[in-house]
C-alpha cells in the first residue's frame, strides 16, 4: 500500500501539558487519557472530539507533579486547550492541568517546554493548626499533611 502524498496527510500540533496534584496522588497515562477523551466529548461533542483526535503521547507523573505531551490535529488547538481546562480530577485525585506551550513537532515540544519541572525539595516538619505535621516542600509551596489529606500553603503562611 502506498503512502499518502504529503498534502493529504494529517497535520498535527503537540501540546506540552503540566500537571499538579497532591503528593500522594496516583495518576497514570491511561486514566489521564480517558479523562481527556471524556472532557473533549462532553465539551465538543462526538464529532468535534473525533475531529480534534486528542492523544496522549508521553506521560510522567510522580510526587504530585508531572507532564504530558498531547497530540491534536492542526486547527483544533483551541478546542484541545479548552478540553484540557475541563479536567479537574483524574482517577479521583484532584489535579491542576495547564498548557505550557504548543509546537509543530514532538522534538521541538520536548526541547522547549518539557523537562522544566520544579525540583521536589523534600520533606520537613511544620507547625500547622497547633500541631507538628509533615509537609512536602516544592519551591515556595508546602503541602501539609492533615490526617489523610493535604492542605496547600506557602512559606508566607508560616512566617
Amino acid at each position: 500500500m502506498k503512502h499518502l502524498p504529503k498534502h493529504l496527510r494529517p497535520h498535527w500540533r503537540y501540546l506540552a501539558v503540566g500537571l499538579e496534584g497532591w503528593p500522594d496522588a496516583d495518576i497514570d497515562r491511561r486514566a489521564f487519557q480517558r479523562n481527556l477523551w471524556f472532557a473533549a466529548q462532553n465539551l465538543l461533542g462526538d464529532a468535534g472530539s473525533a475531529d480534534a483526535d486528542l492523544t496522549v503521547y508521553n506521560f510522567e507523573f510522580e510526587d504530585g507533579e508531572g507532564e504530558a505531551l498531547v497530540r491534536v490535529r492542526r486547527g483544533h488547538t483551541d478546542q484541545a486547550r479548552a478540553a484540557l481546562a475541563c479536567i479537574d480530577e483524574v482517577h479521583g485525585n484532584p489535579v491542576g492541568v495547564f498548557v505550557r506551550g504548543i509546537s509543530g513537532t514532538v522534538r521541538g515540544c520536548e526541547e522547549k517546554y518539557l523537562g522544566c519541572r520544579r525540583e521536589v525539595s523534600g520533606e520537613r516538619s511544620v507547625v500547622f493548626a497547633d500541631a507538628k505535621r509533615p509537609a512536602v516542600v516544592r519551591g515556595g509551596m508546602l503541602d501539609v499533611q492533615v490526617d489523610s489529606a493535604f492542605v496547600g500553603a506557602t512559606e508566607l503562611d508560616f512566617e
